[in-house]
């Protein structure tokens, strides 16, 4: 092949009359150094490309540090581990696993017009959408200059594979925080990159009264699992999820089907498929947490004449709580509303939703449900 040709000047340098004569056969290996029977050195590993993670109880007590004792927030599948740490070593007054995003970070206001201090909203990006409000007419320092220190899972993140109803949403994610004028960092996977990046968030959240966001790549935190038995129902008498959606399946073929967020429209689908049925009358709410009961609402008031079933969860309709009051009021004869209340957020750790203690029925009921009953 044809070489590129160089610059005169270039060439006249490294002329090959002036240059020592070396032959070699560039296809044979480079001979590698011998080591003598003397040499007792140690050769340091390259740990450099070793993975590294945060330990989540570093960063606690780094957060503590900043005077931050108060949590609240959603849970989310990339801060399971460090959420599971907080559930454990938080106290519950100082810990709040919220109903929906905009709840949390209300809370953390409320901590700091109490207290003065910083506290830290953790949530999945897909929930930035519930904290526009809050954000904007409340904590922003054109209003009341609150400073929250918010923690958010990045799902979808550029580059990386994720399911599609988090893909545009990891992209636009940076921008949505830019637009809502909220500073963020990347939270770094190791504990010196932490400090640096907390020492840069704390800095502008006292200096300007407003919130700071870091954002959480996929396996940012060291593996934690919960202490213990967090609320879920458990026991001999009771069904497990996967079973309630095998009898619905059975009890209403060929009845169109909204299924929630999370494992349930998984498994939903799944069930179709072990049967070799048909997914056509399924619509899986893959995103829009807490929104699934409003959909199959709209199906059902425009298809008055057609039966039709939504399957939801304890976590996504108490994120949404007010669609239950909508339910009751439309009193649509063709809306049937299952809720699969397992007490705990399934798909993204096992954390509480509070819905244990809970008569869901009851609170149906109490909004206009013509017939609730578990």
């Amino acid at each position: 092949s044809r070489l590129r040709p160089v610059h005169r000047r270039f060439a006249a340098a490294v002329d090959e009359e002036a240059q020592p004569t070396f032959k070699a056969d560039l296809a044979s290996p480079i001979p590698s150094a011998k080591k003598s029977a003397s040499d007792n050195r140690v050769y340091r590993p390259m740990d450099e490309t070793v993975r590294t993670f945060l330990n989540p109880a570093h960063f606690l007590a780094l957060l503590r540090s900043h005077g931050t004792g108060f949590f609240a927030g959603v849970p989310d599948s990339l801060l399971k581990d460090v959420c599971a740490y907080i559930s454990d070593n938080v106290g519950s007054g100082n810990h709040i696993i919220a109903a929906n995003e905009g709840t949390a970070l209300s809370l953390a206001a409320g901590h700091h017009l109490a207290t003065g201090n910083i506290a830290c909203v953790y949530l999945q990006n897909s929930g930035l959408g519930n904290t526009v409000n809050p954000l904007l007419s409340l904590c922003s320092s054109r209003v009341y200059s609150i400073p929250v220190l918010l923690m958010i899972g990045w799902r979808g993140e550029p580059g990386k594979k994720d399911e599609p109803q988090h893909l545009l949403q990891g992209q636009l994610t940076p921008g949505l925080l830019k637009e809502m004028n909220v500073p963020y960092e990347i939270l770094p996977d190791y504990a010196e990159g932490a400090f640096s990046v907390l020492e840069i968030a704390y800095e502008y959240m006292r200096k300007e009264s407003a919130p700071f966001a870091l954002l959480v790549k996929k396996q940012t935190f060291e593996k934690y699992r919960l202490a213990g038995d967090q609320g879920a129902f458990a026991g001999e008498d009771m069904m497990h999820r996967e079973e309630v959606l095998e009898q619905i399946v059975d009890l209403f073929a060929g009845v169109p089907i909204v299924t929630t967020t999370g494992f349930t429209s998984r498994e939903i689908f799944e069930l179709r498929a072990a049967r070799n049925q048909s997914h056509e009358q399924d619509f899986l709410t893959v995103g829009s947490m807490g929104h699934c009961s409003s959909i199959a609402m709209g199906i059902a008031a425009s298809k008055p004449s057609t039966q039709v079933l939504c399957v939801d969860g304890d976590g996504a309709a108490i994120m949404h709580m007010g669609s239950l009051v909508t339910g009751g009021k439309a009193r649509l004869a063709n809306f049937k509303h299952v809720l699969i209340n397992n007490a705990v957020h399934d798909s993204v750790g096992g954390q509480p939703t509070g819905a244990a203690d809970v008569d869901l029925s009851a609170v149906a009921a109490a909004f206009g449900y013509r017939k609730a009953g578990p």
